[in-house]
């Protein structure tokens, strides 16, 4: 049907989604924040589980449609290109949040921990990779480890969380985790209707998504782009929007554990998209039906996540810019990571 479509009709539907996915980003974010707060999941556990599940909505569909439809190259590279450019998305946030190095302020165990798990996460690709190809009914084993290795993380950040066995150090900059003030119309609401509420929230974001999706994937399918590119770039950067939009939301909220918990949490959630991909691609492996190209975004992502990691675990006070150098570094890779990638798919 959007083959039938003016330019104008798609840049318009693209837009309209994206207003969207702003503002209900903005109430998302807050609500999540209370959640935390009520549950007692605190910002870094329910940013990497009710943050990361809402935003990514969009990105799943469009990597199960991709697969099922044959399209192995641009599914995977959609899950891989989405925690790259998510990744890079956290370096922005730090440019908007200018009393410190937001790696430095958002100091949580937890998000140390789910980054370590991200980088399992995609190293599994590799290793199914690296293997003979082997199907069980057409899906590789790799996809059933994936999201055993997500649920176990999600019981060992909770028990991280309850009885940590250590603590960052605190300084003047660093934003603790306090539950904060509602204001009197939300203290009045049940935690169930919140949660009734959130959900509405995330069913919207997920179809506004899907709508940037499918209108975004349509006007670069038109400058005949190859399936590897327009995952990486195109579907993989406008299905990350709302990771974007909810973690400066977190920023700006001083939710900065929620921020970073958000895009890891995000991150690992993005691996799933790999399993539903897996088993739609009725073809055999998911993972050998992909070519380097793609897996050029698996190394990217890795670097980038070790990257984050290191800040966070080195807590840079201040760097150029009154951002981390970790977050300098990280928009360098992925402005190259695009120049090499475009540079290819032309050459």
């Amino acid at each position: 049907m959007l083959e039938q479509w003016s330019m104008l009709g798609l840049l318009t539907a693209f837009g309209l989604a994206a207003l969207v996915v702003l503002f209900n980003g903005l109430r998302i974010t807050a609500l999540a924040d209370i959640l935390a707060d009520r549950t007692g999941l605190g910002e870094a556990v329910s940013g990497a589980v009710l943050l990361g599940a809402a935003t990514s909505l969009s990105g799943t569909v469009v990597s199960i449609t991709g697969a099922f439809e044959g399209h192995a190259s641009l599914a995977y590279s959609n899950s891989i290109g989405g925690i790259a450019v998510q990744t890079a998305f956290l370096a922005i946030a730090d440019l908007t949040y200018r009393k410190a190095n937001l790696e430095h302020a958002a100091a949580e165990l937890a998000n140390l921990f789910q980054a370590v798990v991200l980088i399992v996460l995609l190293t599994l690709p590799l290793i199914a990779l690296s293997l003979r190809e082997f199907t069980i009914f057409a899906v590789h084993p790799v996809s059933l480890v994936i999201p055993a290795v997500y649920v176990g993380a999600l019981f060992a950040t909770r028990s991280l969380r309850e009885t940590p066995m250590w603590r960052p150090v605190a300084t003047r900059e660093t934003r603790k985790d306090t539950p904060e003030r509602e204001d009197g119309r939300t203290r009045r609401k049940s935690t169930a209707r919140l949660v009734a509420s959130f959900a509405v929230l995330m069913v919207i974001m997920g179809i506004a998504g899907w709508v940037i999706a499918k209108t975004a994937a349509e006007i670069t399918g038109r400058m005949a782009l190859s399936e590897s590119l327009v995952g990486a770039l195109a579907t993989a950067v406008v299905t990350s929007l709302p990771e974007l939009v909810t973690t400066i939301a977190a920023v700006r909220r001083g939710a900065l554990q929620l921020a970073v918990g958000g895009i890891i949490g995000g991150n690992i959630f993005d691996t799933l998209f790999l399993t539903a991909a897996d088993v739609s691609y009725r073809e055999g492996s998911l993972y050998h039906a992909t070519g380097m190209a793609d897996h050029f975004w698996t190394v990217t992502a890795l670097l980038m996540t070790g990257l984050l990691l290191g800040g966070l675990i080195l807590r840079q006070r201040m760097g150029p810019g009154r951002i981390g150098v970790e977050s300098l570094t990280l928009l360098v890779i992925y402005a190259g990571a695009i120049l090499l990638q475009a540079t290819h798919s032309s050459g």
